[in-house]
């Protein structure tokens, strides 16, 4: 099992990825999601570890979908 900062760095970058390619900046999906933008940037550096729940308001706020966001996280391990 790889340490679970890379996982968090891979998710974050995930995250990061699909925001860009949509065109939606931290702050709207801050707005979006009801987090705080702090909290948006600190996933998408690897910095924190979100729970599923906020994963799942992370795709609903990107207008994606888990298994986006899971396919995104698989391509970036390679």
């Amino acid at each position: 099992m790889q340490a679970k900062p890379e996982v968090q760095q891979r998710l974050g970058a995930a995250v990061k990825e699909i925001r860009a390619v949509k065109a939606i900046t931290q702050e709207e999906l801050a707005r979006r999601t009801d987090l705080h933008p702090t909290y948006i940037s600190d996933i998408e550096r690897g910095a924190r570890n979100p729970s599923f729940f906020v994963i799942a308001r992370l795709a609903d706020g990107l207008g994606s979908t888990l298994a986006e966001i899971g396919a995104t996280y698989d391509r970036l391990a390679r």
